[in-house]
């Protein structure tokens, strides 16, 4: 659990009851323990959409520093997250084709940050994250995307697979960044595109892999087989910009 802003937590059970009640972006419920008001807050937060979490005593007492926590914590949002349809109107509110970018499984929010850094700087769309197994728009990928996080629409899905089926009927052609893909340079990426940014340690799951319609590699050329996530999307990313405007 990554240690959050303290602005970006609040605890106590009737603090998390109105923040779910009202229109507050809670990014993620943490609770400890079964029963009572605590039922009700799981109720409340699956009818919101938002991601709970089991944790022990040990880790409530140190997100909260040890705050009154009563069993139950909640980490807010820092942006709001949009649809994946609001991520597609954004290319057609431009005249361009679409250029987003997902990451599948990015649980260290540094490496997200970077990636909605470049995402930004890279005149991307918009990125499609999972609810499951990755990092969301906490304080910390707020400061590590030097506030990019306030203006790339993020989109935070259920079903990954079921978002790519989304972007596939909208005329996105997904690519996936593999080992075993072909060379980065030598693949058109002029169209509506979506790149796939695997896990820090994994890469990409197999169910998103299959879906891809194209897989891309980077040239390793040392003794190390891979690069850090963040660093491998910046350069995936500026090779679709590179040829973009060489199109143009």
């Amino acid at each position: 659990m990554d240690n959050e802003n303290n602005e970006n937590i609040i605890w106590g059970k009737n603090p998390v009851t109105e923040a779910l009640r009202s229109d507050a972006e809670v990014d993620t419920i943490y609770i400890c323990g079964e029963g009572g008001l605590t039922g009700k807050l799981r109720s409340l937060a699956r009818q919101k959409g938002t991601v709970v979490k089991e944790v022990s005593r040990k880790k409530l007492d140190q997100l909260t520093d040890n705050g009154a926590h009563q069993g139950i914590a909640a980490v807010l949002a820092c942006a709001e997250y949009v649809t994946v349809e609001e991520i597609l109107e954004v290319s057609v509110k431009k005249g361009t084709q679409p250029f987003i970018i997902i990451c599948d499984g990015i649980e260290d929010p540094h490496n997200l940050g970077a990636i909605i850094r470049t995402a930004e700087t890279a005149g991307a769309d918009g990125v499609i994250i999972p609810k499951r197994r990755s990092a969301s728009l906490n304080a910390t990928v707020h400061k590590t995307s030097a506030g990019a996080a306030s203006w790339v629409p993020v989109a935070r899905v259920p079903n990954l697979a079921a978002a790519i089926e989304t972007l596939k009927d909208n005329g996105v052609w997904i690519y996936g960044t593999d080992m075993n893909g072909t060379d980065y340079t030598a693949t058109d990426l002029t169209g509506g595109i979506a790149l796939v940014i695997g896990s820090e340690g994994a890469g990409m799951s197999r169910l998103i892999r299959e879906k891809c319609d194209f897989l891309l590699r980077l040239p390793m050329n040392g003794k190390i087989t891979s690069l850090n996530a963040s660093v491998a999307a910046g350069i995936f990313m500026y090779e679709a910009v590179r040829q973009r405007q060489a199109s143009l």
